[in-house]
């Protein structure tokens, strides 16, 4: 018996069949809910959109690098200005703690002989002293600050004229550099075979107004 094939092409394609590409077009026919198509392109945008998010960032990322640097480059520099300020400030501070301490002890340098100098300048003839001690010892009066300093003494005396000891009291009290003067009672003594009285004040010496206060140029060497 003979076959004649009237369709050549069929063989050629049953021949070559398992050399072609598979047919999208019929796979997806085959796909008849529409919720799962939905579904599958929502994930393929969404895909997309995350690589180009962070493709983005990425690239983003990439130019704040310098950035990133830069600020921390400045950080440490920071960071070093203020060690820096710190150490100087506690130095600042260490420097002005010795300065006021400074300032106390020049304040208190001339205060006795302010002293001497009022009680020497207020001293009448025939009247002496015999002792001259400080009651308590110097203070700061001033508001907080330290700008005044004051110091509570008493002296003992002698005189042979009663009026000379009224006169010596009251150019005591004429002394701007002087305040909260007490005069104790008198009393009768022999010394050296006379007899005289005794006699014991106590004052608070402090810093006069400015209008009182004197001050001299020391002339500098070789001048």
């Amino acid at each position: 018996m003979i076959e004649i094939n009237l369709f050549p092409s069929a063989k050629k394609k049953r021949a070559g069949a398992g050399l072609s590409l598979p047919d999208f077009g019929a796979m997806f026919t085959g796909f008849k809910d529409p919720l799962l198509l939905a579904t599958i392109g929502t994930w393929i945008v969404a895909g997309g959109v995350c690589a180009a998010v962070w493709s983005f960032e990425t690239a983003r990322l990439a130019q704040l690098e310098p950035q990133l640097l830069q600020v921390r480059t400045e950080a440490r520099q920071f960071r070093t200005l203020l060690a820096q300020k710190r150490k100087l400030e506690t130095l600042r501070d260490s420097l002005e703690t010795e300065l006021e301490l400074i300032r106390e002890i020049d304040r208190g340098r001339y205060v006795w002989p302010h002293i001497m100098e009022e009680v020497t300048k207020a001293l009448p003839d025939f009247t002496w002293l015999v002792v001259l001690d400080a009651v308590r010892s110097p203070q700061n009066q001033g508001p907080g600050d330290g700008t005044q300093i004051s110091v509570r003494f008493s002296l003992d005396g002698r005189t042979s004229d009663i009026q000379a000891f009224t006169r010596f009291q009251r150019q005591l009290a004429n002394s701007p550099w002087l305040t909260n003067i007490v005069f104790g009672q008198t009393q009768q003594v022999v010394e050296e075979d006379r007899v005289v009285r005794a006699f014991r004040i106590e004052a608070t010496f402090q810093e006069a107004d400015s209008a009182f206060i004197r001050t001299t140029t020391i002339a500098q060497p070789g001048q």
